[in-house]
């Protein structure tokens, strides 16, 4: 399969058409990472089943567009720069510290995200986060407001952390969500920390489900055994205790075989 067609059937995955010519825009940026974040479900199923990851572009393809797969950060983000650059997009992707949560004073680097440059400003990207997250791109501007449907995200610099991304939490209050330098990482770069994620006796990736898969209001999740569906009028919340359930949630909502 050339990577024209590679392309193709990726647009397909995400419920696109892929059209020549095609222009490498702000506006089919935005469509891109919104059709993808609602399409691809973050997921580590492989990680609890002990299978070693790869993350050569070959294998993500794959896993993630023929299988209809899901990922975590260092694999959909992975694919998507993988497709932007086939699209003509300049892109550099960066490994970042994921700060929301984290207990640690200083987290490791374990988050790999992108920076996709425009005419109109510097882009991040980020389709590879398994909980409440930006759907489309944001503008690397300091200080300034981004609405994202229901979200509000705003980046400052800080002397250590380079840039940091904040999100505004339920109470009103701003909240690190994670942070990033800017140098540019290579594909080997991702495999270390990857690995650690896979295999460390303090990552929780290999210890329970975290799936997620997003809506344009809310998203669906499976964190341990409690699912969660704030897709609707109202929140939904169900500890699953039996095979069955979690085969069905598994199945229906993220495509896996539990």
């Amino acid at each position: 399969m050339t990577n024209k067609e590679k392309v193709a059937k990726y647009f397909e995955r995400i419920g696109l058409d892929y059209k020549e010519p095609y222009e490498p825009n702000l506006e089919h940026l935005k469509e891109l990472h919104l059709a993808h974040s609602l399409t691809v479900p973050y997921e580590n199923l492989d990680l609890l089943r002990g299978k070693l990851l790869s993350l050569e572009y070959d294998d993500l393809f794959e896993k993630i567009v023929m299988q209809k797969r899901g990922g975590y950060c260092f694999e959909v983000n992975g694919l998507f720069g993988w497709l932007l650059r086939e699209l003509g997009y300049k892109v550099t992707d960066y490994l970042g510290r994921y700060l929301r949560g984290e207990t640690l004073e200083v987290p490791m680097r374990r988050h790999r995200i992108l920076r996709v440059e425009l005419p109109e400003g510097d882009y991040l990207a980020d389709v590879g986060i398994g909980d409440k997250a930006q759907r489309l791109p944001l503008l690397m501007e300091p200080g300034l407001e981004q609405k994202d449907y229901n979200d509000v995200y705003k980046f400052e610099k800080d002397d250590f952390y380079g840039w940091v991304l904040y999100d505004l939490d339920d109470n009103g209050e701003w909240s690190r969500f994670f942070s990033f330098t800017e140098e540019g990482q290579a594909y080997t770069d991702f495999i270390m920390p990857s690995f650690w994620c896979e295999r460390h006796p303090d990552s929780i990736f290999h210890k329970i489900p975290i799936f997620c898969i997003k809506a344009e209001i809310g998203m669906i999740t499976l964190i341990g055994d409690t699912f969660r569906d704030s897709t609707g009028a109202e929140m939904i919340v169900k500890e699953l205790t039996t095979d069955e359930e979690r085969a069905e949630v598994y199945k229906k909502y993220f495509n896996l075989d539990f």
